[in-house]
């Protein structure tokens, strides 16, 4: 557990957040959101690590707060009329801490409608695919040739709307928002999904700023000191564990 606290921002009707609150995380992209989000912020929090491949997210402790046993999952002890909330969702954290503190979401409709589409593309599109493509290109036991290249593929093509997406901005929906939070770090993963990034110089070139980003720098570094993070590649009990569902 480890606890980060910096300048707090304020809540509407102008209270602030005097309470950290706490982050159920693994450091994997869909964790990194959240962390980066929550340094974007500068908002105290306090990261409960949340060991997925020993089965930590099947306890009922957790399974209290994340009923679909997914990092990650936050509790703000300070929620809406002042009473503690639980959330799950990567994108439902990132709006709810978005709207909470006033920042990183616009509040005119056309723009924030913007930034809804690119969040609702990356929780429905870019993170599913990209996932599936590791899933199948590293993991499986099983090399099924026809799954690597449906997800490549795809991979590919969502790779090329982003980039289509930034040729002309420098961030995916205007202003530097959730939406680029949402996505940044599941784009760090780009040369294990077969991506050559030299094909898509406008999403290079937003990658580089983004990361340049002192809080992005902050929150992806998030607990990676502590080496809880796993080598799925060689450890089979971990993969039973995630990708059969199971305790350990």
């Amino acid at each position: 557990m480890r606890s980060h606290s910096s300048a707090m921002l304020d809540w509407k009707p102008m209270t602030t957040q005097q309470q950290p609150i706490d982050l159920y995380y693994f450091p994997t992209p869909n964790g990194k959101k959240v962390s980066i989000m929550l340094e974007e912020l500068g908002v105290p929090y306090t990261v409960h690590i949340i060991h997925i491949g020993k089965g930590d997210q099947f306890t009922p402790e957790f399974l209290a707060i994340s009923p679909n046993n997914k990092i990650p999952a936050i509790v703000d002890p300070e929620g809406p009329g002042g009473e503690p909330i639980a959330l799950f969702e990567s994108g439902a954290i990132l709006k709810y801490l978005a709207e909470k503190f006033g920042k990183l979401y616009p509040s005119e409709p056309r723009a924030r409608a913007k930034v809804d589409e690119w969040l609702f593309w990356q929780v429905g599109g870019f993170g599913p695919m990209l996932g599936q493509n590791h899933h199948f290109a590293i993991y499986a036991p099983e090399k099924i040739e026809y799954a690597i290249k449906r997800y490549r593929d795809e991979t590919h093509r969502l790779y090329g709307v982003l980039d289509k997406q930034l040729k002309d901005k420098e961030y995916v929906a205007g202003d530097y928002s959730i939406a680029d939070i949402a996505i940044i770090d599941w784009s760090n993963g780009y040369e294990r999904q077969g991506i050559d990034i030299a094909e898509f110089p406008h999403f290079a070139a937003w990658r580089e700023r983004v990361m340049a980003r002192e809080a992005v720098k902050r929150g992806v570094a998030v607990d990676l000191e502590s080496g809880s993070r796993l080598s799925l590649a060689e450890d089979k009990d971990a993969q039973s564990v995630l990708f059969n569902q199971r305790a350990r």
